[in-house]
């Protein structure tokens, strides 16, 4: 396979040399050069034509939003964002995510050379997934340590009941790499009476509370980040805080919300599995889940649970998804039976959230 060719654009020579060899240690990876500001970018990408740029924020000559915002409007590619772990760091990379960025990951205050080098495995997949994504603007081996992958049993045990209790429903969605995206388009289509949303993105904490508060703006339903012991109520959406699970319980008279701080499930806290595990023992064939854009398979067996207890379930198509890993192993487990173009996707949720629980199967129909 052809190497992915990287064009490292940061105004920090550090930054440019800590990022230019973790990802050259990477076999997959090429770093065919380095920009420290968006004008020499643009040279070097029309001299270079690499696969994939990393491009910092702030920089000098031109903001790298402004250069984002030219560049998926005459030339789109994979851009993956070097964001401060900061709100104004995420509040600024949610934008750059609404400009066309594939994904990005976070450039810690101080330490630098120990944080990049502690998620180098990290980034380096980003960057390799950035590459095989479909870019689109809004309108020699190092050893690497690998933590042991968990299942959702490291959270939640495996209920023997799921699916009995049905009641009102409650929509789940979840989400990884282009879902920030994904989850507005979902959210603006919702009117503000739509059933319950709960959302697990894979996002860190410093940036949950900022995506919440955006998602508010632009729905009708009320989105907030999630809170422990929060009852679930028709017209509200909770999306779930960087860095906890997001669990669905009953509590003897309502659903509530409750966060969990336990360890990293398939390597991601929060996980989606956590949260449809959770779903299919407490509300059962009353959700309606969906699987969207998003690296690896985390939710894939989350949502099988759910289709085995009777839920509705779907998944975001493979021409719409900006990375079709989630939605796509999920599909091809068998746990959902429609994959459905994202622009769709909130009015299927509706129709099936409406559809009385004993009228017809609550797995999607092909």
């Amino acid at each position: 396979m052809d190497k992915v060719r990287v064009l490292v654009v940061d105004d920090s020579a550090l930054v440019r040399k800590l990022l230019s060899t973790m990802l050259a240690s990477d076999p997959r990876i090429e770093v065919v050069g380095t920009a420290a500001d968006p004008l020499i970018a643009r040279d070097k990408i029309k001299q270079l034509e690499p696969d994939v740029l990393t491009l910092d924020v702030e920089m000098p000559r031109m903001d790298g939003l402004t250069f984002l915002e030219n560049l998926m409007r005459l030339r789109p590619m994979p851009v993956v964002m070097v964001s401060s772990l900061t709100e104004q760091g995420a509040e600024v990379t949610l934008r750059a995510l609404e400009l066309g960025a594939v994904d990005f990951f976070a450039k810690p205050a101080s330490d630098l050379a120990g944080t990049f080098a502690g998620s180098a495995q990290e980034i380096c997949a980003k960057v390799v997934t950035a590459a095989r994504s479909k870019p689109r603007a809004r309108t020699a081996v190092r050893k690497l340590d690998v933590a042991p992958r968990l299942s959702a049993d490291a959270v939640l045990p495996l209920s023997q009941s799921a699916g009995t209790r049905g009641g009102s429903p409650i929509i789940a969605i979840g989400a990884s790499t282009g879902g920030t995206e994904a989850i507005r388009v979902v959210l603006e289509a919702m009117p503000p009476d739509a059933p319950p949303i709960v959302i697990t993105q894979h996002i860190p904490a410093a940036f949950s509370g900022p995506f919440a508060a955006r998602m508010d703006h632009c729905s009708a339903m009320r989105v907030c980040e999630a809170h422990d012991g929060q009852p679930i109520q028709q017209g509200h959406a909770y999306i779930a805080p960087g860095s906890q699970h997001l669990l669905v319980m009953w509590d003897g008279a309502k659903h509530v919300c409750r966060l969990h701080d336990g360890p990293p499930v398939n390597r991601h806290k929060p996980s989606v599995d956590v949260l449809f595990r959770s779903m299919a023992a407490s509300v059962g064939k009353a959700t309606v889940a969906a699987l969207l854009t998003g690296m690896g398979d985390d939710g894939a067996r989350g949502l099988l649970e759910l289709s085995q207890a009777g839920a509705a379930t779907l998944v975001q198509d493979e021409d719409s998804s900006v990375v079709w890993g989630m939605p796509g192993a999920a599909f091809k487990l068998g746990a959902a039976r429609e994959a459905l173009p994202l622009d769709q996707i909130a009015a299927r949720l509706l129709r099936l959230a409406r559809q009385p629980l004993d009228s017809a199967p609550r797995v999607a129909a092909l």
